[in-house]
């Protein structure tokens, strides 16, 4: 999630709903990998993890690094779901400053990566503790470089989520849940023209009906465990009714109302790992008072009522197991906990 003018907040703030949506690429792409090829070696501590709980994309690292088990090797730091005009802020930490980096704002590692970067400050992002500087914002690839780079820092039993005998299906599946899922929201809430939006909102609940069908009789997107395919969809799913279906003009029907993806949903967010990492209140907080070129009150909604979100799902009955032959995570390190104003 950027602070582009384009996709973000910073200058582009008051742009939401006014300027065209443009999802940028992420400028800097290096990949931190086993044997180091772009100078950028795994090794445990050497990373710091930068997201913010509202943001989708950052969202997805948080899920795989819980699933995986690497909160001992790579550290994170979470930023104010809230942005000003510098960008992400540590507003949540001592002193406004990111205890590890020292740094107040996001756009400070950016800086000291490329100078006069003039591109959005985006989350995820990698930074190397040692120099300050940005790795990556791939929001693309960190994940599957986690599941597939940082194996031998990954906790004992956990799961495969970018398994290689499945990888093309996972990728064809995650590729429609891209482009009109994932970023679709996104273009039905920021589009300028009446044509713009309809054209996104189709392709989101065209997409949505064909992930419904397709889960109706297996409880996984691939396989029969969760995958990689699983974290990029939920993550959507999650913020759809606080957020997508009426803010983002998504409001064809909730996914509390599709029996098929709201009961896939619940499964989830019941799994470790997943709900754990849900904040609905930074979600909340972030898009309605960020986006002033769609809710130019800044007003939050009170609702909706979270607690279904821990009813039964019954999707075990289905088959399958979450973590294959693998074991749970852990519970989350006691300074990673959502507060209680964001969990139901």
């Amino acid at each position: 999630m950027s602070s582009s003018p384009s996709d973000g907040a910073g200058q582009g703030n008051t742009e939401y709903g006014r300027k065209r949506f443009k999802r940028s690429r992420s400028h800097f792409a290096d990949r931190i990998t086993a044997a180091g090829e772009d100078g950028w070696p795994v090794e445990a501590g050497r990373y710091r993890l930068v997201v913010n709980r509202a943001c989708p994309w950052a969202n997805r690292t948080l899920i795989s690094r819980r699933l995986l088990g690497l909160e001992p090797a790579i550290s994170i730091g979470v930023t104010d779901p809230i942005q000003d005009d510098r960008s992400w802020r540590f507003t949540l930490d001592p002193g406004d400053r990111d205890p590890v980096l020292g740094i107040r704002f996001l756009s400070e590692a950016y800086d000291a990566r490329e100078t006069g970067y003039p591109g959005g400050v985006s989350v995820p992002a990698i930074v190397d503790v040692p120099s300050g500087k940005l790795v990556t914002n791939d929001f693309q690839q960190i994940t599957l470089d986690f599941a597939t780079e940082w194996t031998a820092l990954h906790r004992e039993g956990a799961p495969d989520l970018y398994p290689e005998a499945l990888r093309d299906e996972i990728d064809e599946v995650m590729d429609g849940v891209y482009r009109n899922v994932n970023n679709g929201v996104y273009r039905a809430g920021f589009a300028t023209t009446q044509d713009e939006y309809e054209v996104a909102y189709h392709d989101v609940f065209r997409q949505l009906d064909e992930l419904s069908a397709r889960l109706s009789g297996r409880r996984y997107l691939v396989g029969d465990t969760i995958t990689e395919a699983d974290i990029r969809l939920f993550t959507t799913l999650v913020r759809f009714d606080p957020v997508y279906q009426g803010h983002f003009k998504c409001n064809r029907n909730k996914i509390a109302e599709d029996r098929v993806l709201w009961a896939y949903a619940r499964d989830l967010y019941q799994t470790p790992g997943f709900g754990d990492t849900v904040d609905f209140d930074h979600i909340k907080r972030h898009y309605y008072e960020v986006h002033t070129g769609i809710n130019p009150t800044g007003v939050v909604p009170a609702g909706p009522d979270l607690s279904g979100w821990l009813t039964p799902h019954h999707r075990e009955q289905l088959g399958g197991y979450p973590f294959g032959e693998g074991t749970p995570p852990a519970p989350p390190p006691e300074g990673e906990l959502v507060p209680a104003a964001g969990r139901p």
